[in-house]
């Protein structure tokens, strides 16, 4: 199920994001980084699990991503001072696998990874549609020549 089924406010990207960064946060910590109540982030955690959101919890090993997935490099220029606000809201982006600070032209880059390219559509739509993003430009992987460990 894509996001674009249900919607994603401020409060889930930054659920999301604290639990990509620790998936193993308990509730009482997420609850105080949050600034939100216990039954609250139960309530989120629930309903991001049931919608699809999160598809589940589990142990990441170093691996190639799938073959058939679809998977990208989006530069990301952001106007203004919004950079933390920026990356905090991309970071809730299921489908961005990494983000990276960079120097130069760009401010951000993004690596993502969807299942199709209707999804990867949309999920480039709602990129472009965060506040505080002044212009995009993305590239989609198409081979790895080498893998590296």
């Amino acid at each position: 199920m894509s996001e674009s089924t249900f919607s994603l406010d401020d409060l889930d990207h930054r659920l999301i994001a604290l639990l990509r960064t620790d998936g193993r946060l308990p509730v009482a910590k997420l609850a105080t980084e949050l600034g939100v109540s216990r039954a609250t982030v139960t309530a989120r955690m629930e309903r991001l699990v049931k919608t699809g959101a999160i598809a589940g919890y589990t142990v990441m090993l170093r691996t190639p991503g799938r073959r058939d997935a679809v998977r990208a490099i989006t530069m990301v220029e952001i106007d203004g001072r919004n950079s933390e606000a920026v990356i905090r809201r991309l970071a809730g982006f299921p489908e961005i696998r990494t983000l990276y600070t960079t120097n130069g032209r760009w401010d951000v880059v993004a690596e993502s990874e969807t299942p199709t390219l209707r999804e990867f559509d949309d999920l480039l739509r709602r990129i472009r549609q965060v506040d505080g993003i002044a212009n995009t430009e993305t590239s989609i992987l198409l081979a790895a020549r080498k893998e590296l460990g």
